[in-house]
C-alpha cells in the first residue's frame, strides 16, 4: 500500500498548496537512493564540508576517503584539515577549499565534524559554531556525520564525548523532514584505518534510511593487508540468505548478487515458486528447507560444502504469532522462539566450521526487540535474543576475521505492514525522523555493507534501519 502523504510530497504543486494554506500536514520528502552496484566514486562532485574540534585526530582518513570517493571538500578553517588534504587532494585532483569558496546559495551534500579531540565541556561550543551556519544549507537527503571516541580520558572528556550522541539524535530529528540524516561514528584508538569504508557508506545515498544512530568502529576483527574493494566487493564469494522468497530477504539476495556473490536463496518448501524464480533471476541457487525440520541444518551444510565453503550468511527468516501473553498458546510461543532464535543458533553452529576467513554473519533483529511491543512478547524476546547472540559471538570469531552483526529494521513498507490497521500504520511511518517508512532495499543496503570486506571495523553491534524512529533507544 502506497504512502499517500509521500505521494503528495512528490508533487511540487500539491506541496506548494499545502504550504500556502498553512495546513498542519507533514509532507515527507522522497529520499534519494542509489541504484545498481557499488561505484568507485559514490560521492562524485558532492560538496562536503569538513570541520574539527581542537586536537582532532581523524583528518588524514577523512581527507583520503573524501578525495578517493570523488567529493568536493570544503574546510571550515582548521589547519589540520587543510594540511591533511594536500597529498590526497593532489593524487585525486580533489584539493580541499576554504568554506568561503562555496557559493552563497549553494547547498552542501554533507557535513563531517571530527570531534575526537574533545577533552572538556567547553569544547562542545565547536559543534554550535560549525553546524549553526551550515544546517540550513544542507541539501535534501543530505548527510551529517559526527566522529568521536567511545570514551574520554577522565570525567570531563567522557561527558563531552557522551554529549555527542544527544546532539546527533536531535539534529537527525531537526533535519529529517528534508530527507537528511545524521549519525555518530565512534572510532576506537587503533581502528582509524577501518573508518574509511564506513564514511563512504554513511555519506552515500545507500544509507538513506539510517539516521540518529551511533556506530562503533573497533580493531577486534583480524583483517588482511589488502585494501578492501569498493567495486563488486563480493566477487567469487558464497552467501546464504534465509527467508529469501520475498521482502527484505529477496531484496538482500538481489543486492548481494549485484556485488558479485553467488547467493543460495533459502526458504520454505511452500514458497518454491518465488524462491526458485528469484534464484534464477540472480544466477544463484534455490534451497527449499523448513528451518524447523530435524535435518534442516545438515541439508544447508551439504549445499555449502558443494559450493566449496561460505563467506556470508544472512539470517533473515522469521515468523510472527502476535498475541498478548495471556492469550498466547504454548505452541505459538515455541514456534516463534524456535524459528526466530533457535534456528539461527542451530544453523550458525552447523555453518561456522564451513565459513572462510574474513566471513560475515548478519542476523535480522527488529525494533520490537529493542523497544518491545504489545502482543509481541515472544517475537520481541526472540529478536532481543539476536542482539545478545551477535554480541557474544563476535569476540569468538574475531581471530578468524569474521564479523557478526544484527540489523534491526523499523517500519518497512512490506506486505506485512500493509496489513496493519491504518492508524497504526500511519503512526509507524510518521514517528520516524524522516517522516516515512523505509523500503526493503534500505535494509538490504545496510546488510550488503555489513557483508562487505570494508565493514571489518564493525562487529558485535546492532544497526537500526529505522529512519530515526522515536521508539526504542
Amino acid at each position: 500500500m502506497s504512502d499517500v502523504l509521500l505521494e503528495i510530497g512528490r508533487n511540487a504543486r500539491a506541496r506548494a498548496v499545502v504550504n500556502a494554506l498553512g495546513l498542519p500536514i507533514p509532507l515527507p520528502v522522497p529520499l534519494r537512493r542509489a541504484r545498481g552496484p557499488w561505484r568507485e566514486r559514490p560521492l562524485a562532485d558532492a560538496s562536503v564540508v569538513v570541520g574539527a574540534s581542537a586536537g582532532a585526530e581523524l583528518a588524514p582518513v577523512i581527507a583520503e576517503t573524501l578525495a578517493a570517493a570523488g567529493a568536493n571538500a570544503y574546510s571550515t578553517g582548521s589547519d589540520s584539515i587543510a594540511s591533511a588534504f594536500v597529498e590526497p587532494g593532489e593524487a585525486y585532483g580533489r584539493p580541499a577549499r576554504a568554506l568561503s569558496a562555496l557559493g552563497d546559495n549553494e547547498r552542501v551534500a554533507g557535513v563531517v565534524f571530527d570531534a575526537t579531540g574533545l577533552r572538556d565541556v567547553a569544547g562542545l561550543r565547536a559543534l554550535y559554531e560549525t553546524f549553526h551556519p551550515l544546517v540550513s544549507r544542507l541539501a535534501r537527503s543530505g548527510r551529517v556525520l559526527v566522529l568521536g571516541r567511545p570514551s574520554g580520558n577522565g570525567p570531563a572528556a567522557a561527558a563531552a564525548q557522551a554529549a555527542l550522541e544527544g546532539f546527533v539524535r536531535s539534529v537527525a530529528k531537526e533535519i529529517g523532514r528534508g530527507g537528511a540524516t545524521a549519525n555518530l561514528v565512534r572510532v576506537e584508538k587503533g581502528a582509524e584505518a577501518r573508518l574509511g569504508p564506513v564514511l563512504r557508506f554513511l555519506l552515500s545515498p545507500r544509507s538513506a534510511f539510517v539516521s540518529a544512530q551511533p556506530f562503533v568502529v573497533d580493531a577486534r576483527t583480524k583483517v588482511s593487508d589488502e585494501k578492501p574493494p569498493f567495486v563488486r566487493p563480493l566477487e567469487k564469494k558464497v552467501a546464504v540468505v534465509t527467508g529469501a522468497a520475498r521482502g527484505i530477504g529477496a531484496a538482500t539476495a538481489r543486492r548481494l548478487a549485484e556485488e558479485g556473490a553467488h547467493v543460495v536463496c533459502l526458504d520454505r518448501p511452500g514458497d518454491d515458486g518465488p524462491t526458485s524464480q528469484l534464484a534464477r533471476s540472480i544466477q544463484g541457487s534455490a534451497l527449499l528447507v523448513d528451518l524447523g525440520a530435524d535435518d534442516a541444518t545438515a541439508r544447508i551444510a551439504d549445499v555449502v560444502r558443494e559450493l566449496g565453503g561460505l563467506d556470508v550468511v544472512v539470517h533473515n527468516a522469521g515468523i510472527t504469532r502476535d498475541k498478548t501473553l495471556g492469550r498466547m498458546s504454548e505452541k505459538q510461543w515455541d514456534e516463534v522462539i524456535g524459528v526466530n532464535l533457535g534456528a539461527v543458533v542451530r544453523t550458525h553452529e552447523a555453518l561456522e566450521p564451513l565459513m572462510r576467513e574474513g566471513g560475515r554473519v548478519v542476523c535480522l533483529s527488529s525494533i520490537a526487540g529493542i523497544a518491545g511491543n504489545v502482543g509481541q512478547s515472544a517475537y520481541a524476546a526472540s529478536k532481543a535474543g539476536i542482539l545478545g547472540f551477535v554480541a557474544g559471538l563476535a569476540p569468538i570469531l574475531a581471530e578468524r576475521g569474521i564479523t557478526v552483526n544484527a540489523v534491526a529494521p523499523g517500519f518497512i513498507e512490506t506486505r506485512l505492514t500493509a496489513a496493519i490497521p491504518v492508524a497504526v500504520r500511519e503512526a509507524g511511518r510518521r514517528l520516524a525522523a524522516l517522516g516515512q517508512g523505509g523500503l526493503p532495499e534500505d535494509v538490504a543496503e545496510v546488510i550488503t555493507f555489513l557483508a562487505s570486506p570494508g565493514a571489518a571495523g564493525i562487529t558485535g553491534r546492532t544497526v537500526r534501519v529505522c529512519g530515526g524512529a522515536l521508539i526504542g533507544a
